[in-house]
């Protein structure tokens, strides 16, 4: 890819800003002092990196959560997307640093032999030190320098995917359900993130995952999932025996006309076969992002009252939904720290010579009205992740939860 002409930069953002003004969905943008804010910098970026960063740094000013900036051919994601980890600022031995939280099982992280715990010195020749971060372009390798709890060095060499899908640049790790019983009986299923628009798999391997385990007391583990599609809806009607609403969705265009949620089109089943998937085209084709979502009403359960929920800072998108649905009709007692509050709808546009801008382009409210974006969800019991505990390959948050279960804290 060779540098854009001053011409094409012009061009492109003058198309990011229309659309913008014409299909996000939030408070009201004020595109004008974006553009006499930004343009300079974004105009005169001298490298492919410099402009996409201008870019992004502009799109800041909308305040939300889901934007993006990004060519077709260099998509890029956050750690958490790209690895399959999230990471936290610690007080280490080295000083301020990352310190790895949420490893997923099967993510490109956790197949380097990277572990919760393991402390982040050096991205290739870069010092990272909080609250400096980086995106990874996906498609590329990156050699990560550690130090482990035992205080050794280690090298470690990271791959990272190509994506798929050019609207949504995203790494899928092979395994996103992963389930097992602990000592005392304790089914525990664990989710890192809900993949696919429908989530068919998702969904399959989560209602495996608990038939399999056939315990009477269950946590789902939320922590560091990063959100997704409808497969979300698998776990809330594991969690309930009848047909919920759990909440809808409403894009720019219904909000401003107004609307029922009783008469939103209704998504309460997730098909298990691509032929369930064809009525469902012609179902929700004119909804634009406009629906109603309810559970599945999948029937009464050895687990149903005795439900857990680990959730943390890096828990959004579609996990928030499933927490704030078993928070609201009290079904889990929800155990870790607040949530992201990075909950809406979104669309990718092209806006020419490749590039692509992520908006968000409708609401989500739970049953109750409550709009998780920038709020977040509110645990049950606060219970912070102990660093120290990590460093021994403890899980305080875990520990907690399987003690509100014998103990039947009330959700």
């Amino acid at each position: 890819m060779s540098a854009l002409s001053e011409t094409e930069r012009r061009g492109v953002l003058d198309k990011v800003l229309s659309t913008i003004d014409a299909k996000f969905m939030g408070a009201e943008p004020n595109t004008r002092g974006m553009r006499d804010e930004h343009e300079d910098r974004i105009i005169r970026a001298q490298s492919l990196d410099d402009f996409e960063q201008a870019m992004n740094a502009m799109l800041k000013l909308l305040g939300a959560s889901h934007t993006g900036f990004f060519h077709e051919k260099r998509p890029r994601a956050t750690g958490r997307i790209a690895i399959a980890a999230t990471l936290m600022k610690a007080q280490t031995s080295d000083g301020l640093r990352w310190m790895f939280q949420d490893v997923h099982p099967g993510g490109v992280a956790s197949l380097a032999g990277i572990q919760s715990g393991d402390v982040l010195l050096k991205v290739d020749d870069r010092e990272l030190v909080p609250p400096d971060a980086m995106p990874f372009v996906l498609g590329q390798t990156y050699t990560f320098t550690l130090r482990h709890a035992d205080k050794s060095t280690a090298i470690a060499t990271l791959t990272i995917p190509g994506s798929k899908e050019k609207q949504r640049p995203i790494v899928v790790p092979d395994k996103v359900v992963n389930s097992s019983k602990l000592a005392d009986g304790t089914g525990v299923v664990r989710v890192s993130m809900f993949p696919g628009v429908l989530g068919m798999d998702v969904a399959r391997d989560i209602s495996r995952a608990i038939a399999d385990l056939k315990c009477d007391r269950l946590v789902i583990d939320l922590r560091g999932n990063t959100g997704g599609g409808i497969g979300c809806l698998r776990v809330m009607s594991h969690l309930c025996s009848d047909r919920r609403g759990v909440g809808y969705s409403v894009s720019r265009e219904v909000a401003k006309k107004g609307f029922s949620k009783e008469r939103l089109p209704a998504f309460d089943h997730i098909p298990t076969s691509k032929l369930g998937v064809v009525p469902l085209i012609f179902r929700f084709a004119r909804a634009r992002r406009s629906v109603a979502v309810f559970t599945e009403a999948l029937g009464q359960q050895a687990h149903h009252g005795r439900v857990a929920m680990l959730i943390n800072e890096h828990s959004a998108s579609a996990a928030e939904m499933v927490a704030a649905f078993a928070s609201e009709y009290r079904l889990a007692t929800l155990v870790g720290v607040k949530t992201a509050g990075r909950l809406v709808a979104t669309s990718a546009f092209k806006v020419g010579m490749g590039y692509r801008l992520v908006l968000p382009v409708a609401a989500y409210y739970t049953w109750n009205g409550t709009n998780l974006e920038g709020a977040g969800v509110v645990p049950t019991i606060e219970e912070p992740l102990s660093t120290d505990g990590l460093l021994n390959g403890e899980d305080n948050q875990l520990t907690r939860a399987v003690q509100c279960l014998h103990e039947g804290v009330a959700a």
